[in-house]
């Protein structure tokens, strides 16, 4: 695997408005060619709404809206682009992250642990199972938002020698007054499951006068900060990951294979 370099956009999310949503993410990203990967928070083109009846898209890989422009994206910028859309497919919603390559090759997973204290397994339906990409060597484990309290789910289990996975995303709309198991529990994923994390949350207040600080992350293996934000800030975070420390570690430290 060559070094891996990694966009996380911290911003604001303007309320259902997904136009609004798409127009400013594409200025903040406009320059973003050096890296491999571009993420973005979860249900980056409405905010976390449990009104999925008005706000979801159509899932239509020829003509879905935010997708032409996630491969367009994409394709600009030579990096893939990963984000969680409320997505509608045959007569259920999802909370779907999509992960869009280059050349407009799509992969998406269905957040499998959805946030009852919010009704949002009254609006949405569960995903079926996790979802790894294979991205430029990377194999990267997809996750969303309240998936981040379920260890069991994340775990970086052995198959066929290797570890599952090297890098674990988590897209949010994660609350400012519940930032700090936000900021422990990335931490926690990224040390038991040896893996580089990405805590891609938003910033601002939402259309439920709920207030978000971000404090999203890049972390290495060892949970060491590689890049954090601004709390409250509208940003991007930059960050590369070492394929030969990760692999070092890893044989040093080999606790993956004592399961």
């Amino acid at each position: 695997m060559e070094d891996f370099h990694v966009s996380l956009v911290q911003c604001t999310l303007y309320w259902e408005d997904r136009i609004a949503n798409l127009d400013h993410i594409e200025q903040l990203i406009s320059n973003e060619s050096s890296s491999d990967l571009i993420v973005l928070p979860e249900m980056f083109t409405t905010g976390f709404s449990m009104k999925p009846a008005p706000i979801a898209e159509d899932h239509h890989l020829d003509s879905m809206e935010s997708l032409q422009r996630m491969r367009q994206w994409a394709k600009n910028l030579d990096a893939a682009i990963v984000g969680s859309i409320s997505t509608k497919d045959q007569g259920k919603y999802y909370n779907r992250m999509y992960f869009v390559r280059p050349d407009g090759d799509v992969h998406w997973y269905d957040k499998y642990h959805l946030f009852s204290f919010a009704s949002e397994d009254d609006e949405y339906s569960p995903g079926g199972s996790r979802v790894i990409v294979n991205w430029r060597g990377w194999n990267i484990l997809l996750q969303i938002c309240y998936d981040l309290r379920f260890p069991s789910f994340a775990r970086n289990t052995i198959t066929d020698g290797q570890p599952d996975y090297d890098v674990a995303i988590y897209s949010a709309n994660w609350p400012a007054v519940r930032s700090t198991p936000w900021k422990t529990l990335l931490r926690a994923r990224a040390i038991e499951n040896q893996c580089y994390m990405i805590g891609c949350n938003r910033v601002g207040s939402d259309g439920n006068n709920i207030e978000y600080t971000g404090d999203s992350c890049l972390l290495d293996s060892k949970g060491e900060d590689i890049a954090i934000g601004a709390p409250g800030e509208e940003m991007i975070l930059h960050g590369s990951f070492s394929a030969s420390e990760l692999e070092a570690f890893r044989g040093k430290f080999p606790v993956l294979y004592d399961q």
